[in-house]
């Protein structure tokens, strides 16, 4: 038997911030959108923004490259392009998968 992973909603986060901060839902949810909204200009302005204890999001600016349509086998040119990369921290990681005890 398959066993269903239930992912936590965005109400459910709400309301468990709002219990752990000693808040009404409707503040918790203003919070967790200022924190958002933070995080996304000064990823825009700066480059980076660290979310302490989480990781990082950190804007990339990738190069032209050469690819290949994997239909025909015909090599095409993909375009310069900005992206944004997020990367766990190694407390955040540890906390989750802990590291294999070595022989």
């Amino acid at each position: 038997m398959a066993t269903t992973k239930k992912k936590m909603t965005q109400t459910e986060f709400v309301k468990k911030i709002a219990e752990v901060g000693g808040v009404t839902n409707k503040v918790a949810k203003e919070i967790i959108q200022a924190y958002a909204d933070v995080a996304i200009a000064e990823t825009k302005r700066h480059g980076v923004f660290v979310l302490p204890g989480i990781g990082r999001l950190k804007k990339v600016e990738r190069k032209a490259r050469i690819g290949r349509n994997p239909q025909t086998g015909e090599k095409i040119r993909i375009p310069a392009k900005k992206v944004v990369k997020f990367t766990v921290s190694k407390a955040c990681k540890e906390a989750i998968v802990p590291p294999r005890k070595r022989k």
